[in-house]
């Protein structure tokens, strides 16, 4: 940083120093340029993509429409969610990890909790129901992130028809989510020992008649992008990364697989059951964007087929335990919904407060002050929408979280954007962006 001192005068005032002050990269780039006598242009560029706007900042130096370098600027999303967890108990800290990739919240849960149930080691004392609830929710919630990614990735192209077919297929889906979990976004369903409650009656059916819709808008989908020749001509040989980049950058997800790697969690380190579910990995050798639309419309059939055998299966089960049964872990549970859709039945608060103290003792004592788990650390992955995501759970033998780490895969793919698009043209880079489906939410934590 530089400052010069000048003064000035003008009628009726005194004499007074001014400062000019210059510094930065920004002015590095331009002595740099001026050395060289060559014409550069940095710009920042868009925000373009929806889940971009104001948190994510694109810094290209372009000569003409060609992109010389690129840089990517995050951090402006931060919201504390891993210190935030040291403060509250194993329990509570489902509600702060739902909400860092806000499009796929039920996988940030269910990995959290695994990790939770390995340090509690009662994996194996969760109830299958609970099991295949987890399995449900999260292959629905992929469907719907993957909406989401193929909608917004057609509008940035001009093509709104895209978006709004995407985001009503998606609607489908909220349905049913907000049916099971009583919301349609940050659920805070999956718990340490099961799952919040069970699947309230009507929930098989209503999912078995919306899944005809659901086919229906990921066809309408498919026939939109993959024989459009407008969008082929937009993401056909853009933003390619091959099988190397993506293991030196440890890209994965539909990324990855368009290099293909056919690597899923699912199937290389199954969780939840994923091991008795019929079910392929759709890979490609691409490489580029339009080989992850391809790879990403195969995977929301994929997960329809999962959540058919999970309805098959919930229905020949019929009802059970969805919570472990230890008492001393298993947050209360089956509770009875008020009249207005809110808070506890008077019935079962009547029960809890007035025929049972050691319920009521019980009760305020795990919710307020929660359960201990044994010292020690675990790493837990899921495959969610975007890639591999990781968790590295620490306890110190107390009753909440010494440390809770997450490995999102939208901080990983990021990296790529410099691989992807110097070199390319300036439109190119959008699509490049779009093809890697980040969530900010989930890079800046």
């Amino acid at each position: 940083m530089t400052t010069s001192t000048k003064a000035f005068s003008d009628e009726g005032l005194h004499d007074a120093p001014f400062f000019e002050a210059v510094g930065g990269d920004w002015s590095e780039i331009a002595e740099e340029a001026v050395r060289l006598g060559e014409e550069r242009i940095v710009v920042n560029m868009g925000p373009q993509h929806p889940s971009t706007h104001g948190v994510l900042r694109l810094m290209l130096e372009i000569d003409g429409e060609t992109v010389t370098e690129a840089r990517c600027g995050i951090g402006y999303l931060h919201t504390g969610i891993e210190k935030n967890m040291e403060y509250r108990t194993w329990t509570q800290g489902v509600t702060f990890c739902t909400r860092m990739d806000y499009l796929a919240p039920v996988f940030q849960e269910t990995a959290y909790c695994l990790a939770v149930e390995k340090l509690l080691g009662i994996e194996d004392d969760v109830p299958e129901r609970a099991n295949v609830i987890r399995v449900l929710v999260m292959e629905l919630t992929r469907i719907s992130s993957h909406f989401v990614c193929l909608g917004t990735g057609g509008n940035e192209l001009g093509a709104t028809t895209m978006m709004t077919n995407g985001f009503n297929g998606r609607e489908e889906i909220l349905r049913i989510l907000e049916m099971i979990t009583g919301l349609r976004m940050n659920h805070a369903y999956v718990r340490p020992g099961g799952v919040a409650q069970d699947i309230p009656p009507g929930t098989l059916e209503a999912i078995r008649e919306a899944d005809p819709r659901i086919r229906g808008y990921i066809k309408d989908l498919e026939d939109l992008m993959l024989a459009n020749p407008i969008y082929r001509g937009r993401t056909v040989d853009v933003g390619v990364l091959n099988l190397s980049a993506c293991m030196a950058l440890g890209v994965t997800g539909p990324v990855l697989r368009s290099a293909g790697l056919p690597y899923d969690v699912r199937k290389a380190a199954p969780y939840c059951g994923y091991e008795t579910y019929d079910f392929d990995v759709p890979t490609s050798t691409d490489e580029d964007a339009f080989s992850r639309t391809v790879l990403r419309i195969e995977e929301m059939y994929q997960s329809l087929r999962i959540v058919e055998q999970c309805v098959d299966r919930l229905q020949a089960m019929g009802p059970g335990p969805v919570m472990v049964a230890d008492r001393k872990i298993a947050w209360p549970a089956q509770l009875a919904i008020g009249s207005d859709g809110m808070g506890n039945s008077l019935d079962h608060i009547r029960h809890i407060m007035g025929t049972s103290m050691e319920a009521l003792i019980h009760h305020f004592k795990l919710v307020t002050e929660g359960f201990r788990v044994p010292a020690g650390q675990v790493f837990q992955r899921v495959e969610a929408p975007r890639g591999e995501l990781g968790v590295h759970v620490v306890s110190d033998g107390g009753t909440r979280p010494y440390r809770a780490h997450f490995r999102d895969p939208s901080f990983n793919n990021l990296q790529a954007v410099a691989m992807m698009c110097e070199g390319g043209q300036l439109a190119d880079v959008v699509v490049s962006v779009a093809s890697l489906d980040p969530v900010l939410g989930g890079v800046d934590r």
